[in-house]
């Protein structure tokens, strides 16, 4: 678990140094222009789209190690293919293999992650990861920053060198990584074929209803954070760049320091609760963004209440990650585990890909439809959250009451064995 958890970060320090740049890389810095560039970003996408379906079966067939290695390689290919490419072709090609590797990374590790922790520590564990994984963006945003020079194509050379090497790092590291079976969870079918695996998850309707609240969690904030919420705080609130970083490092920060101690709030908490105050916290953050751009206060009051959105942002963050990845694993029968992570990451690509083309827009100009739509869509996430506390055995939902359950058992099996004796 240790050796994954390094991987999370070694990862995410390697997208940090590079993702916040490539667009100024692309359009400038090689000179092929804003077009290119905006097709960069979208090939990452659709790379995710496109290799996400056959990631989860891959995973179920060889395992998430093997998959994991080959994702990290083709991540390194194609992070160093990019800092030496010169056309718009080869800029294009190298953006789709770096985003398909990349893609692949985050279902095999929780696989991984799955594999390595039973139903009492798996809540934990994904905490961790999550805290990682911002922990290392935000480093690695932060060196790289410190290592970049627009006037300068081989900083940006060195620079996508460096992720290269952290993905290859990552591979010496996870090839000493052992996995073990994954336990079972009390309530989860067993497996069946791989075959036909897809119509076993859609005939999973806790599963399927799980993923409809998880495109809407990824479409109403993480699909928002730098396109619509960000053209709304420019816009309609008058914010400077300076205060958009401002509220984005917020945003990390709350993360970064309120984890572990929102972990032991959720953690005896039913998880579809959980979620549904996720929504309602998100609700409020929409409010506090409406008083920013349609509020009548002055510009400090302004920029003060989009900083706070950002940061209600990240607490309802912080209580998802040790929440909604361990139920997608717990709603898997024996086995399959890679197959719910891929489908859960094709969700949150999809909701990705949907949220700025309709934020964007809108955050820019239709500023109150802006902000009363995503309220609503908030709120959409609390009642979706109840509606599949319904259809969740109680451990699913409370994953401690199946350790409960062991000691209990144990317990009435050592007194059974005491009368036994007597």
């Amino acid at each position: 678990m240790r050796r994954i958890h390094v991987g999370n970060a070694l990862s995410a320090f390697g997208l940090g140094f590079t993702v916040p740049y490539l667009y100024v890389y692309v359009a400038q810095v090689r000179g092929l222009g804003s077009m290119t560039a905006g097709l960069v970003l979208a090939v990452f996408a659709v790379a995710a789209l496109v290799v996400l379906p056959f990631a989860g079966r891959a995973i179920v067939r060889r395992g998430p190690l093997p998959v994991l290695l080959g994702a990290l390689v083709t991540a390194a290919l194609g992070a160093l293919s990019l800092g030496l490419a010169g056309s718009a072709a080869a800029v294009l090609l190298s953006a789709a293999a770096l985003g398909a590797g990349q893609a692949v990374m985050q279902p095999a590790l929780a696989t991984m992650i799955v594999d390595c922790s039973g139903a009492e520590t798996r809540s934990r564990a994904f905490a961790m990861q999550f805290f990682l994984q911002n922990l290392g963006l935000g480093v690695g945003g932060l060196i790289g920053g410190h290592l970049v020079d627009t006037s300068s194509v081989s900083s940006f050379t060195l620079l996508f060198a460096i992720e290269a090497a952290m993905f290859l790092l990552l591979v010496v590291v996870m090839s000493t990584v052992r996995v073990p079976r994954a336990p079972r969870i009390e309530g989860t079918p067993g497996a069946r074929s791989t075959k036909g695996s897809w119509k076993q998850l859609l005939e999973n309707r806790a599963m399927v209803q799980l993923c409809v609240l998880g495109f809407v969690l990824f479409f109403a904030c993480y699909g928002q954070f730098e396109s619509g919420l960000a053209a709304y705080g420019v816009e309609a609130a008058g914010v400077s760049t300076s205060a958009l970083g401002t509220a984005l490092a917020a945003n990390t920060a709350v993360i970064v320091v309120a984890q572990f101690v929102v972990l032991k709030f959720v953690e005896r908490r039913r998880r579809s609760r959980v979620i549904a105050a996720v929504g309602l916290i998100w609700a409020v953050a929409w409010v506090v963004a409406a008083y920013a751009g349609l509020g009548h206060g002055s510009q400090e009051m302004a920029t003060a209440a989009f900083v706070s959105t950002y940061a209600l942002f990240g607490l309802g963050e912080a209580m998802l990650s040790p929440t909604v990845a361990p139920l997608v694993a717990d709603l898997a029968p024996e086995g399959m585990a890679g197959q719910y992570n891929s489908a859960f990451a094709l969700v949150k690509q999809l909701a990705l890909a949907v949220g700025p083309a309709v934020g964007g827009p809108m955050g820019a100009s239709l500023h109150g439809a802006y902000v009363v739509t995503f309220f609503v869509f908030s709120l959409g996430i609390t009642y979706l959250a109840v509606r599949l506390g319904r259809r969740l055995s109680a451990v699913q939902d409370q994953p401690w009451l199946g350790k409960s359950r062991v000691v209990a058992q144990g317990a009435a099996s050592g007194a059974g064995q005491a009368r036994a004796h007597a």
